[in-house]
């Protein structure tokens, strides 16, 4: 049996969560005030993910940067792929809020779109 200790971050009240895991499959999630620490915890120790947010270059528009993020979230161990693959993109004005940057992203399945508009 092992366990782990997390701090539940789906809403401002950062619940300590403590979550217990028998050959790798959690059996009981603790410290958690609502159903989203439970989801949050057994997610967050079997198959982290994170939303990446980064920004990529614009040509010809009225800023040279559009900010950008994952259009939900990834498995962690990708983020550093996905940021690499961000690097070198550069767009044309005008971006407009939602349009999508990249496809699949760094074959996440993931789509990255612009998170402001710039003309």
């Amino acid at each position: 049996m092992e366990t782990r200790e997390l701090i539940c971050i789906n809403c401002p009240m950062g619940c300590p969560l403590t979550v217990t895991l028998e050959e790798g499959v959690v059996t009981k999630v603790t410290g958690n005030t609502c159903k989203r620490g439970e989801i949050y915890a057994k997610k967050e120790v079997i198959a982290p993910t994170r939303i990446v947010t980064s920004t990529v270059r614009v040509e010809g528009g009225e800023t040279s940067m559009v900010s950008v993020k994952t259009k939900e979230d990834i498995p962690k161990e990708k983020i550093f792929a996905c940021v690499e693959a961000l690097k070198n993109v550069v767009v044309k004005a005008p971006v407009h809020i939602g349009d999508v940057i990249v496809k699949n992203v760094a074959d996440t399945g993931v789509d990255i779109i612009a998170t402001k508009t710039v003309c």
